[in-house]
């Protein structure tokens, strides 16, 4: 089924295009999802507090359950427009905590975080994310005298896809020693892209377009969710410390034991967490990894990836 429509141009003439049957559903499914939206609790408790989206009461949630949060941490979130779980992460890092955002996507950072606009499956943005985190005080807060406030640093760096980010982007991470592990929570809450059908009217970062999480097929969202996962712990591996955490989202499905079984060679704990704030009909969850195992060889955890 598709339908018919006229679209008027500049020149006053007429083209008939087609608009397939899945774009129609999408159109329904996104005005249920804005009533559902308008019903939710945890929407309306997100716009009183302040908070970017809903999704900040999962991480919430799985801080008050495992406690991965300190004072003064290096937490890096991927995918993590639009800032929700970057709010949590500045919240229970402070003081003297820093966060650092990787995503695809435009979009306004909560004040106080550093962020990088890029695809983060690029090695030359894995790279440079790691050239930034070696460096112990880059987008950290700082002050100038004690008779001045503390402020937060931030940075915002987009990839041209034409020119490096850095001189160092292309050489890759530097070597594996643990002295070059310096961050201590990856947070990934990354879902893969599909095409986008709405929005195109959104053109500024305070009300990006945002990619749709699900495709509504469940073996395609789980398989996405498990290639995502795997690239975040990859990351993990080369960039957290001895004892570091690690959290990220997954749609379960046959894959999920295998990479169940991967984070157990890399964390001395490792739990799966559907939190409240999670829709009972989502196949939503979330693996967390608590205590990076401090010798662990490479291949011991990826083997057969």
């Amino acid at each position: 089924m598709a339908l018919l429509l006229l679209v008027a141009q500049p020149n006053h003439t007429r083209y008939l295009c087609q608009l397939p049957s899945l774009t129609l559903k999408r159109f329904s499914s996104s005005k249920r999802w804005q009533a559902r939206q308008s019903k939710d609790r945890f929407t309306r408790e997100a716009a009183v507090q302040g908070l970017k989206s809903r999704a900040a009461f999962k991480l919430l949630q799985i801080d008050d359950k495992f406690r991965i949060f300190e004072s003064g941490q290096t937490v890096v979130d991927l995918g993590y427009a639009p800032g929700s779980w970057s709010q949590v992460a500045l919240m229970r890092t402070q003081p003297n905590g820093r966060v650092l955002g990787v995503d695809i996507i435009p979009s306004q950072p909560p004040k106080g975080m550093s962020t990088i606009q890029g695809n983060f499956l690029d090695p030359k943005i894995q790279a440079y994310v790691q050239e930034f985190v070696r460096d112990p005080q880059r987008g950290r807060p700082y002050s100038k005298g004690s008779d001045v406030d503390t402020h937060m640093t931030g940075e915002s760096v987009v990839d041209t896809n034409n020119h490096r980010l850095s001189e160092t982007s292309d050489n890759g991470p530097h070597g594996g020693s643990d002295i070059l592990r310096t961050v201590d929570v990856v947070l990934s809450d990354m879902s893969a892209p599909w095409y986008q059908t709405t929005g195109f009217w959104k053109r500024s970062l305070s009300d990006p377009y945002r990619m749709m999480n699900t495709s509504g097929v469940s073996f395609k969202d789980h398989a996405g969710s498990m290639d995502l996962c795997r690239a975040a712990l990859q990351f993990g591996y080369e960039v957290l410390r001895a004892g570091g955490h690690f959290v990220c989202k997954f749609y379960q499905g046959i894959e999920d034991k295998d990479l169940e079984m991967q984070l157990k060679a890399l964390f001395q704990k490792v739990h799966r967490l559907k939190p409240e704030s999670s829709r009972s009909e989502s196949k939503e969850a979330y693996f967390i990894g608590l205590g990076r195992k401090a010798k662990v060889e490479k291949h011991e955890v990826f083997e057969g990836l």
